[in-house]
């Protein structure tokens, strides 16, 4: 089943007074359970791809359909429903709140679709990326690797059927990493969820993708 749709999307920034093309005809399907790497150069249009599919930008010309619907229309209010629902984000800086605690942190997408008992969903999500034991500490008082346990347990406690990853690995060491990779695929595995996931790690993505996906000024050079 087709989940994300890209049909021929350009997308065209100005900057300065100069009009830049960040993506020039990117036609992208991936299926529902897929695990795909997006790879390519910095400026290649892979964060844009990933801005686009997440419903945090909107395609210039194309059409982008998400589980059948045609985002197009869709007013922000609308789209940030939808993102809410169906799609979670897990950043490489993690984009934590610095003044509120872990369990505070993972709760923010359950405030915006009011779900009850947020506190126990929030703390149980925690504790399946192995911080049962720190849920009151602030980001300041944990390593990387914990920050992007806690940006992890945001992305997932609303059981999305999207995960979109930016570069989630690139601030970690080796075994960090391979932890990280390790809790996303067990979720896509044990929920059926699809992963896209931006990343430069040739070995990650190789190693751990269904399919990979290259691109380069803003064309789609191979997958």
């Amino acid at each position: 089943m087709s989940l994300l749709v890209l049909r021929d999307v350009y997308k065209t920034y100005q900057l300065g007074g100069v009009e830049v093309q960040a993506l020039r005809g990117v036609s992208l399907t991936v299926r529902a359970n897929e695990f795909v790497a997006i790879m390519g150069p910095s400026g290649s249009g892979k964060s844009t791809c990933m801005h686009i599919l997440g419903l945090l930008d909107r395609p210039t010309t194309g059409a982008y359909l998400l589980d059948g619907q045609d985002t197009g229309g869709q007013s922000d209010v609308e789209l940030a429903r939808i993102r809410n629902r169906k799609l979670g984000f897990v950043f490489q800086n993690y984009n934590l709140l610095p003044r509120t605690n872990a369990v505070e942190n993972v709760e923010m997408p359950l405030i915006y679709a009011r779900v009850p008992q947020r506190q126990t969903l929030a703390s149980d999500a925690l504790t399946r990326v192995g911080l049962g034991h720190r849920l009151h500490h602030h980001p300041s008082q944990m390593s990387g690797g914990e920050q992007q346990r806690v940006a992890i347990a945001r992305a997932l406690v609303t059981n999305p059927q999207v995960i979109l990853a930016d570069e989630p690995t690139g601030n970690l060491d080796s075994d960090n990493a391979a932890a990280i990779m390790e809790i996303l695929e067990a979720h896509v595995r044990d929920h059926g969820a699809t992963l896209v996931l931006v990343t430069h790690d040739e070995n990650l993505a190789r190693r751990h993708a269904d399919r990979v996906v290259r691109l380069k000024d803003g064309q789609i050079q191979d997958e």
